[in-house]
């Protein structure tokens, strides 16, 4: 049985090239996003065919509506428009780890993948984590990337992804390290990328992210690694919890705990939550995304404003329910140091 999880990118028989979102599927689909579609305005050239990059989740879906409407299904179990590609029409699996193998044998890299290739060496050292716990994602991975492009590792293992966070933050403080922390002037260019995907002011973006390690430059590249679970750690199988979309809501709440904040789904544990606007619903137990974005956003004790999808959590092997808040899916969603 194939498995897909959050890092991977799959290639269908039309060469559409999508990012795999998260480790549940349902049976015999894999969810995923449109990142690289071909196009004859395209400026990424790949086997005599030239592609365009999507970035923006509106455009992502819009692509679709217009071209792969059927690809769009509503997910009963995430309660969600989503879209789902059968593994009957993926041609090609990508997976970081290997691409990784690659370029570690490979006589012949160019400047990324040799870029690449050192920043795993140094975390996979520093870290002291084995080779089958880190790959390389992104443009990257599937042979279209551009001089500016950005290194994108992925680490396995709630473990392996602890030691990794951990070695990251003191190489950052080092300033004879390699890896540096994204500098405010770094932080504009990055504010600006997004600036169509977030609502947020400057001031505000720049609080959270300045602290971040899972983003930064690597001997002036940028980087942004993904932390994802391991498939031995995953116990929720596709329809062993149902999701309900019951609203939208703006909330204060303060962080009660952030230990699975580095993650992509990231979570945080959340109480004293109050809702600012929205319906009251009952208890929002914690904040999630399935957007690295979201990652790091906040900190244990710390008090923050969210505002995103309010979310009713049946949970069949507990036999219990919750709500929480999800980020992500709308530009309007966003969560700040209060």
């Amino acid at each position: 049985m194939k498995r897909f999880r959050e890092g991977d990118l799959v290639e269908t028989k039309a060469n559409l090239i999508f990012d795999v979102k998260g480790l549940i599927h349902p049976p015999s689909k894999v969810i995923a996003f449109p990142r690289f579609v071909p196009s004859m305005s395209g400026s990424r050239r790949r086997n005599n065919l030239l592609y365009k990059k999507i970035y923006a989740l509106s455009e992502r879906f819009a692509f679709l509506e217009q071209n792969f409407s059927h690809y769009l299904v509503h997910d009963r179990a995430f309660g969600e428009t989503l879209c789902e590609v059968p593994v009957s029409e993926v041609k090609r699996h990508y997976k970081p780890v290997k691409k990784l193998q690659e370029l570690r044998s490979s006589k012949r890299l160019d400047v990324l993948e040799s870029l690449a290739l050192q920043c795993a060496e140094h975390l996979k050292k520093k870290a002291n984590i084995p080779w089958k716990a880190i790959g390389i994602s992104g443009s990257l991975m599937v042979g279209l990337h551009t001089e500016s492009s950005d290194i994108d590792p992925v680490v396995y293992g709630s473990e392996n992804c602890r030691k990794i966070h951990s070695a990251l933050k003191e190489m950052l403080k080092d300033k004879h390290s390699d890896f540096m922390p994204y500098t405010r002037k770094d932080l504009k260019a990055l504010f600006d990328f997004r600036s169509k995907d977030t609502i947020i002011s400057f001031e505000d973006f720049v609080r959270t992210e300045a602290r971040k390690v899972l983003q930064g430059r690597f001997k002036g590249k940028d980087y942004f690694i993904r932390f994802v679970k391991d498939w031995n750690e995953i116990e929720e199988k596709y329809g062993d919890v149902q999701y309900r979309n019951v609203g939208y809501a703006r909330i204060k709440a303060t962080i009660a705990d952030a230990s699975e904040a580095i993650f992509t789904l990231c979570t945080y544990k959340i109480d004293v939550v109050k809702i600012i606007e929205g319906q009251k619903l009952g208890p929002i137990e914690e904040i999630a995304s399935f957007r690295g974005r979201f990652c790091e956003q906040a900190r244990e004790d710390e008090v923050v404003v969210a505002q995103g999808k309010v979310e009713r959590v049946i949970d069949y092997r507990r036999n219990c329910e919750y709500f929480r808040l999800l980020l992500g899916n709308k530009p309007s969603d966003f969560m700040i140091l209060a």
